[in-house]
């Protein structure tokens, strides 16, 4: 496939391959192994941070909207559900100059995210999402500002066309769609269908594609058959920050994507710890933050499940050494590795506010009160 270019405002993205930002993962450390791989190049957006607590200066949101200095250009993912704390998260980000792109959550499906009526509940209430969107476009001023979403609540409250109009009259610059409703969270198949119809909605921006792109063949083929623009990879580089090196190839026309040898997976994994471990200021906390990806780096190698639970249980660089060092590291890429990994949990009820449902434009009783207090989701 020949080279492609992604315009978000300003900032020229190629290959049009955007790093969703996913709670607990994408973190700066995560962010620049990812970057090595693609040789730079792409975009690679923070975890979800909440307005209220950016506003507030929560010392744990501080540290996570910090960018290293060869992240160009800065990405931010915001969550709201109240315009005048959006508004006041976005004049800050200008004025502090804390960003250069900012990107507002409304996909995220957990519980503790809907209930409150943010994420991928808030489109549903049209006024509101309106309202939201007005305040941080107009507050950013030339920072362009994107929006991520679902199809919708569930099969019966589809949001995604209403919502891809109101942000076209609002002066988003460009939208991600998540081929999946809240209520199937990471479970199904994603309709890329559904992108494709957003595409043909709302030709005036860019519409990005998110959804079951496990490999690099997977994006070019989206691409292919929706219209996209660019894809959005979320679970597909868990335990896999190489392929990005895979889609820069991929779109460059070249290249077969990486099968790593487990020595080549180890050494990767030794990297990511490493950097936690800096970026926390704590050995301890980083390797122990690192555990959570263990079982994604090792999926489909033969490493027995009581060496995996023993590399989860890790509190130091040399005990992760000890046993890395263990393994057969001579092993080659694994048939296995390859497709999903991370969520894939099937249709759940949907946990809204009361009476969120009986009125798709009345906002009434959404205030300050509903924004999250901690960043991350």
């Amino acid at each position: 496939m020949t080279a492609t270019q992604l315009q978000i405002g300003p900032h020229t993205v190629t290959p049009p391959v955007v790093l969703a930002p996913m709670a607990g993962i994408t973190n700066a450390p995560f962010r620049t192994l990812c970057r090595e791989f693609s040789g730079g190049k792409g975009l690679f957006v923070s975890e979800m941070i909440t307005t209220r607590a950016l506003v507030e200066r929560d010392a744990k949101t501080m540290r996570l909207i910090h960018f290293d200095g060869s992240e160009k250009p800065r990405s931010i993912q915001l969550y709201g559900v109240d315009p005048v704390t959006v508004g006041k998260a976005v004049r800050m980000i200008v004025d502090e100059d804390l960003a250069d792109h900012i990107d507002l959550n409304f996909g995220c499906p957990v519980p503790k995210v809907t209930r409150k009526g943010g994420g991928s509940a808030l489109p549903y209430k049209r006024n509101l999402l309106r309202s939201i969107l007005r305040e941080a476009v107009t507050g950013a001023g030339s920072l362009p500002v994107t929006m991520k979403m679902r199809k919708g609540i569930d099969d019966d409250h589809i949001t995604y066309l209403d919502a891809g109009r109101i942000a076209v009259e609002e002066g988003v610059t460009a939208i991600a769609l998540h081929g999946r409703t809240a209520a199937q969270h990471y479970g199904g198949t994603a309709d890329w269908d559904a992108i494709a119809r957003l595409k043909e909605s709302v030709p005036e921006i860019p519409v990005l594609g998110n959804g079951d792109i496990w490999s690099a063949d997977d994006a070019v083929r989206m691409m292919r058959e929706t219209g996209c623009d660019g894809v959005v990879v979320g679970r597909g580089c868990l335990g896999r920050p190489w392929l990005f090196g895979d889609l820069v190839a991929a779109f460059e026309g070249g290249g077969a994507p990486a099968r790593p040898t487990l020595r080549e997976v180890a050494a990767v994994m030794r990297r990511h710890a490493e950097l936690l471990a800096e970026w926390l200021e704590d050995e301890e906390r980083g390797v122990i933050d690192f555990r959570k990806h263990v079982a994604w780096y090792t999926k489909g190698f033969s490493v027995g499940s009581e060496m995996r639970k023993r590399l989860a249980i890790t509190s130091s660089l040399a005990e992760l050494d000890a046993l890395l060092a263990e393994l057969d590291l001579d092993q080659e890429w694994p048939a296995g590795a390859d497709g999903p990994r991370g969520r894939t949990s099937g249709r759940n009820r949907v946990v809204l506010p009361d009476g969120w449902l009986d009125d798709p434009y009345d906002c009434a009783g959404v205030s300050a009160d509903a924004e999250l207090d901690t960043s991350g989701g």
